[in-house]
């Protein structure tokens, strides 16, 4: 195996990432730094490139054009050594339920090459982090959703990694047992681990350090969750009740100044230019269009109304003449 590098060299860097399918853009000149403990959200819809990405990061697919480097070995020339220096868990559930708790992480041991004297300290590190020592026998078909992504984390450890690549790991599990898978990222990130973890559920973006959001390929605003809240909507936030929403939606976003007005429950969420309307005046243009309307307010925005003002933002620039 090659040495590692040293401690101070970056962990994850790309410049001009990008992926062609033929003449499809999976992936489209991506920019990216990921420091050593941080914990970085990548946010996208589906097709967004986010497991293209991770997968070209992992050296299992090559880059069409640009650059990186994963805990400083280069994704095209020193693909084994990434991959040596990586843990790796993707969204669909690749363990082997026909075995035990203790059988698949010795099994995987083995695909890491864990030395024979470190494998019964890295067995049992893996069950105590995954809190899995009292099902250490149990059939991992046995065990509830959250208990297996646990599991599965803990065999993507086992050779402990300097950098970990989860792909949507939560999908598919109840919100307690997401909490709680949470938790144990930001224990490995304390201790060093550095993580890249993809996921379509906005509240899970708040648990990160910092959030990449993709949209096409591209990347369309990086930033910690507080900063991307307070400069992500290039506008106002503000919430009005009225029904029916659809009729008031394509009323709110006909108005001069309006950027931007989406359903939100069963609310409307509208972002208004510094120059576009005052919020005092949207509940009297709604209802003189006949609908039913109370008075809008200001609110404070969430990251699910930056999330969809930036796609929306991405595909006005892309409509708009050259």
């Amino acid at each position: 195996m090659t040495p590692a590098p040293a401690a101070d060299a970056a962990v994850v860097v790309a410049r001009g990432l990008t992926r062609r399918f033929g003449d499809f853009v999976a992936v489209d000149a991506l920019d990216l730094d990921i420091a050593r403990g941080e914990v970085v959200g990548f946010i996208g819809p589906n097709g967004a490139g986010k497991s293209t990405t991770i997968r070209m990061l992992c050296g299992l697919l090559l880059p069409s054009a640009g650059e990186a480097t994963v805990a400083g070995f280069d994704i095209r020339t020193q693909a084994q050594d990434v991959r040596e220096h990586i843990g790796y868990m993707s969204q669909r559930f690749s363990l082997y339920g026909d075995l035990t708790v203790r059988e698949n992480l010795r099994f995987f041991a083995g695909i890491y090459r864990v030395a024979r004297a470190r494998l019964s300290e890295r067995l049992d590190y893996a069950m105590r982090m995954a809190g899995l020592l009292d099902r250490a026998d149990a059939l991992v078909a046995t065990l509830a959703g959250g208990w297996k992504q646990r599991l599965a984390l803990g065999c993507a450890i086992l050779h402990r990694p300097p950098v970990l690549f989860l792909d949507e790991p939560t999908s598919g599990v109840e919100p307690a047992a997401r909490r709680r898978f949470w938790d144990l990222i930001h224990a490995l990130a304390s201790d060093g681990g550095t993580i890249l973890v993809t996921t379509h559920y906005m509240e899970e973006a708040e648990y990160c350090n910092r959030i990449a959001l993709i949209d096409r390929g591209r990347m369309v605003a990086t930033g910690s969750p507080s900063a991307l809240r307070n400069s992500g909507l290039g506008g106002t936030l503000v919430e009005i009740a009225c029904s029916p929403l659809g009729a008031a939606v394509e009323r709110l976003a006909a108005m001069p100044g309006v950027l931007d007005a989406s359903v939100f429950g069963d609310r409307i969420h509208i972002v208004l230019a510094d120059s576009g309307p005052r919020a005092s005046e949207l509940g009297a243009v709604l209802r003189a269009s006949g609908l039913r309307a109370g008075e809008a307010r200001p609110v404070l925005p969430s990251l699910e109304d930056v999330f969809v003002r930036q796609i929306k933002r991405g595909a006005e620039s892309e409509r708009e003449p050259a």
